[in-house]
């Protein structure tokens, strides 16, 4: 390996070091991403666990099934659903239309967080960072430099650059123990001790180590997402679609491979296109526990970058443009497709009527795939707590307990979906645990209300947080020293900034903030990157002097 790395240094030296000078970051780039490539096997045939030849208990005394479905990115615009769709409604969601009008929709569910790893942590364990520490999304290593390198070389209009913190990043821990602690009890471990048999498919993004991976935070079986292309770049089915205007996408191409890996053992290649392939085995799992209570928690990767579809979805999704937007939408398709195919096999194996199945996304869509309308209404994107950076799906199907067509307008979280399950499972939440989140259930079946403490939810990452209690939002970037308030019920797409008008309720929500603060554990490892991210606008747009941003440290 290292005499391949040599080898390819000195090719890139030679590049890009003509006429005496050296490219700078090409040399980095080339070091960061191929030091840190793993060799890849042939794919795998996965020998799942399989439950007894006939059901070990009655069905009227045995507990649910459980389906988690948690995708990646997905702007509230995509799906048809809510009346948008994406590429203006050129490419339906009927799967996943279904599974909403079938069972309870939330109109007004959040992601835990503006990005991926701490909402996945909320949904895990049902509490707030200012309880785990886990605060931040773990980044690969040498990652946060090259993407603000890269950043501060683009044309960022009147956007500050990127700071990056080279002192934290040196004394961090290192990324596999990024993750979750293992005194933390996770759904997992919550279902396992309840009987149920607990499967992972998908993306972590929690820890690699030994007490943060999927086997340790209460899985009995993991197929993991190792790494984080579709398929292999060159791969005669796959179409690609490259973002030169966005430094990460610049860093997934070269850093990622096609690479899967069962119970933490060795990486080897998915047997297909990851989408389908996650799907593909979600099936044989059902099949194989269709006797017994089984969780079975499918977290896509899609429609995150780097942008790749099957060539069989871009042809399907017609002629739209811009190209990337094609893809997107084929990738939207894929997934929609495997909702599908999960509910179709639960109604043929008999199971569905005992059957919860939840379906959100980790955060909104991603300003920097440079789609302006994935997120309409609202403003803001991933990596900022507007509303368009945190309004995500929230549906639970459960046919036996949930009537079709439920709507459910009270605010919820992700924090919500630990403490939802274990009660419709029948399971005692841990003993001398601080649970943040309450049972949807009530809600759903309309035998209750769903409460919060002071009717407040919370986002953090860093100096940046935000509350919503009742219909009134505060968020305040500690950078900048800005505050934004909205009254969510006369202006939910967070239009009129009343924070100037109303130092009453300015008063009252940074009241709850302060709260929330006290007694609050230290992030597990520091922030080490701070970005100006535009609210109103793409990353492929120019900011001019007078767009708002916030600062997001991460």
């Amino acid at each position: 390996m290292l005499k391949k790395l040599a080898i390819g240094l000195v090719v890139v030296l030679l590049a890009a070091g003509l006429g005496g000078f050296l490219n700078r970051k090409a040399i980095i780039l080339y070091v960061a991403t191929h030091s840190g490539r793993v060799e890849v096997a042939g794919p795998v045939e996965i020998a799942w666990d399989r439950g007894p030849e006939t059901a070990e208990m009655v069905a009227a005394d045995r507990p649910p099934n459980i389906v988690f479905i948690l995708v990646d990115d997905l702007g509230i615009n995509d799906l048809s659903t809510f009346g948008g769709g994406v590429a203006g409604g050129r490419v339906p969601t009927p799967h996943i239309d279904r599974l909403a009008a079938d069972g309870a929709l939330f109109t007004q569910a959040y992601a835990g967080n503006g990005t991926c790893a701490p909402s996945r942590a909320m949904l895990m364990t049902g509490r707030y960072p200012t309880r785990t520490g886990f605060e931040f999304t773990p980044t690969p290593p040498g990652m946060g430099r090259i993407v603000s390198m890269f950043a501060n070389d683009m044309d960022r209009g009147a956007l500050p650059p990127i700071d990056y913190n080279r002192d934290a990043a040196d004394d961090a821990v290192p990324f596999p123990e990024m993750g979750l602690p293992g005194s933390e009890v996770t759904i997992a471990e919550v279902l396992k001790d309840q009987g149920y048999h607990t499967v992972h498919i998908g993306k972590w993004h929690l820890g690699r180590s030994a007490e943060s991976n999927p086997n340790a935070q209460g899985f009995d079986e993991s197929l993991l997402m190792a790494s984080g292309l579709y398929l292999p770049e060159d791969d005669p089915d796959v179409v690609n679609a490259k973002l030169d205007f966005d430094p990460i996408d610049t860093f997934l191409w070269a850093r990622m491979q096609f690479a899967a890996a069962f119970n933490s053992g060795e990486w080897f290649e998915p047997g297909g296109y990851l989408t389908d392939y996650w799907t593909d085995e979600s099936l044989k799992v059902i099949e194989a526990n269709r006797n017994r209570p089984f969780f079975l928690y499918l977290a896509h990767w899609g429609v995150h970058t780097p942008l790749q579809a099957t060539r069989e979805d871009y042809d399907a999704v017609g002629d739209i443009a811009p190209h990337r937007l094609r893809v997107y939408a084929a990738m939207l398709r894929a997934l929609d497709r495997s909702v599908g195919e999960i509910t179709a096999k639960l109604e043929a194996e008999g199971l569905a009527e005992n059957t919860i199945i939840v379906f959100s996304s980790d955060n909104g869509g991603a300003g920097y795939v440079g789609l302006p309308e994935i997120n309409q209404p609202y403003r803001g994107w991933k990596i900022t707590l507007f509303e368009g950076g945190i309004r995500v799906p929230m549906f639970v199907k459960w046919p036996a307990r949930i009537a079709p067509g439920t709507s459910v307008d009270t605010p919820v979280a992700h924090i919500d979906v630990m403490p939802t399950l274990a009660a419709a499972a029948g399971a005692r939440l841990p003993e001398g645990v601080e649970i943040d989140g309450r049972d949807m259930l009530p809600g759903a079946m309309g035998t209750g209300t769903i409460r919060h403490p002071d009717d407040a939810l919370f986002w953090q990452s860093g100096y940046y947080r935000v509350v919503r209690a009742g219909d009134w939002k505060l968020q305040l970037d500690g950078r900048q020293g800005k505050s934004w308030l909205f009254d969510l019920a006369n202006d939910p797409t967070e239009q009129a900034n009343l924070a100037g008008a109303r130092p009453d309720k300015l008063s009252e929500l940074q009241a709850l903030l302060d709260a929330h603060q006290e007694g609050a554990v230290s992030p597990l490892y520091p922030y080490t990157l701070e970005s100006a991210i535009v609210i109103d606008k793409t990353q492929a747009e120019s900011a001019g002097p007078g767009d708002e941003y916030v600062w997001w440290p991460n």
